[in-house]
C-alpha cells in the first residue's frame, strides 16, 4: 500500500508534535501509514541530545525540546516539513535503511529541479556545492569524515531528524525551498559551528512552496515503500 502525502499548510510546531507523538502512541499492527508534510511559523527544535551552546541567540523565536535525535535546527515559513509515520516492521527496512531512503527522497527532488545534493558521511541531510549547485561531479573523499565532517564548499539545503518508537517513525526532515535565512545564523546549525545554510532560491532555483512540496511528497511516497 502505498502512502498518500497529506497537506497540512502552515501548522504551529507544538500541537503538530503532540498529533504525531499521540498518532504513534494510538497505532497498532494495522494502522496504515501516513506523511504529513507541513510549513511552521518561526521555531527553534532541539534534539534530544540537543547542547544549549548551539543556540547562539534566539532572540524572539521560540525554542523547543523535543524527543528527536540530532541537535538544534530552525523551522520557518519557506521551508518543507515532512514527517513520515511509518511502521518500519511492516515496511521491512531498518533505521539505518530508512535515514538512506528519506535522503534519496531528498537528492531525486533536488534532481528533479537540477541540483545536485550530496551526503556527508557522519553528518546527516543533504548538501550542496555553493561553487556549482547543478555540477554533477562527486565530492572528493574527505579525511576522517566521521569524527569531524568536512563541509568545506558545501552548504546544507535539508535536515534530518527522526525518532524510532515500537518500530514506527515520527519526526522527519525539512528541505529549504525559499526561506529567511537569518535565523539559522544565531544557532550552530544540527551542532555544527559555521556550517552555511541555503535554500533552493539562494542557489538560484525559484519554485513555488506547494510545487516542491508535490515532488517531495511523490518521492517519499516512492522511496519509503515496502
Amino acid at each position: 500500500m502505498g502512502i498518500t502525502p497529506q497537506f497540512l499548510g502552515r501548522v504551529d510546531y507544538l500541537p503538530t508534535y503532540a498529533a504525531m507523538q499521540a498518532f504513534t502512541a494510538a497505532r497498532n499492527a494495522d494502522t496504515s501509514d501516513e506523511l504529513w508534510i507541513c510549513e511552521h511559523p518561526p521555531v527553534y527544535t532541539q534534539g534530544l541530545a540537543g547542547k544549549a551552546l548551539h543556540i547562539l541567540n534566539p532572540a524572539d523565536i521560540p525554542v523547543v525540546q523535543t524527543n528527536r535525535g540530532g541537535q538544534v535546527t530552525y523551522h520557518g515559513p519557506g521551508q518543507i516539513v515532512g514527517y513520515p509515520l511509518i511502521d518500519l516492521k511492516r515496511a521491512g527496512y531498518f533505521v539505518k535503511e530508512y535515514v538512506y531512503r528519506i535522503e534519496e527522497s531528498l537528492i531525486r527532488t533536488l534532481m528533479h529541479f537540477g541540483v545536485t545534493g550530496h551526503r556527508v558521511a557522519g553528518a546527516p541531510g543533504i548538501y550542496v556545492r555553493l561553487d556549482d549547485p547543478f555540477s554533477h561531479a562527486m565530492l572528493e573523499p574527505r579525511s576522517d569524515p566521521i569524527s569531524s565532517p568536512d563541509f568545506s564548499g558545501l552548504g546544507k539545503i535539508a535536515a534530518l531528524g527522526i525518532k524510532v518508537s515500537r518500530n514506527c517513525t515520527y519526526h522527519g526532515l525539512a528541505l529549504n525551498v525559499a526561506m529567511d535565512l537569518e535565523p539559522f545564523s544565531r544557532i550552530n546549525p544540527c551542532g555544527y559551528q559555521g556550517l552555511q545554510t541555503v535554500d533552493l532560491s539562494t542557489i538560484g532555483v525559484c519554485v513555488a512552496w506547494q510545487e516542491a512540496a508535490d515532488v517531495l511528497g511523490r518521492k517519499l511516497a516512492t522511496y519509503l515503500a515496502p
